[in-house]
């Protein structure tokens, strides 16, 4: 499936995209709110300033995506790979996280207030001036990750 596929499927009310193979693809910018991409492989791909609101990506392949100044408040990512993936600036509170790998991880200036990250590995990633305001942290792997500037007023698990 390519993204512009994607983005057709999407404007004709199909949200159901689970399993889909977009890696590297351009989704920029793209409305994809509500949309199941759980297991999707999305090595790679570019969702900058994208919608993901309520989207559920549980369990899919994004190391390596670029996810900065997305608006994914309320995303399911849980068990999802985002291993050295660009976060910085995102929206991602009230997101579930919980066993996610975010190794190497930037989330420098991201929104994680009341986010799940149980059990989520954030070792050696980036969390400076990141907002963990009300976030659970319970069994969270932070070793070498570069807290200077976070936000953990009421996180959990610390």
């Amino acid at each position: 499936m390519t993204a512009e596929e994607l983005l057709a499927a999407y404007a004709a009310d199909e949200r159901n995209f689970r399993g889909a193979d977009l890696r590297g693809a351009d989704l920029s910018g793209a409305d994809l709110g509500g949309a199941n991409l759980s297991e999707a492989n999305l090595e790679g791909a570019n969702f900058s300033g994208a919608n993901l609101e309520g989207a559920d990506l549980s369990y899919a392949r994004l190391s390596g995506a670029d996810l900065s100044y997305a608006k994914a408040r309320d995303v399911n990512l849980c068990g999802a790979n985002l291993c050295g993936a660009n976060l910085s600036g995102a929206n991602l509170s009230y997101a579930r996280l919980s066993y996610a790998r975010l190794s190497y991880a930037n989330l420098s200036g991201a929104n994680l207030e009341g986010a799940n990250l149980r059990e989520a590995n954030l070792s050696g990633a980036e969390l400076d001036s990141a907002n963990f305001s009300g976030a659970n942290l319970s069994g969270a792997n932070l070793s070498g990750a570069i807290l200077d500037g976070a936000t953990l007023d009421g996180a959990i698990g610390l």
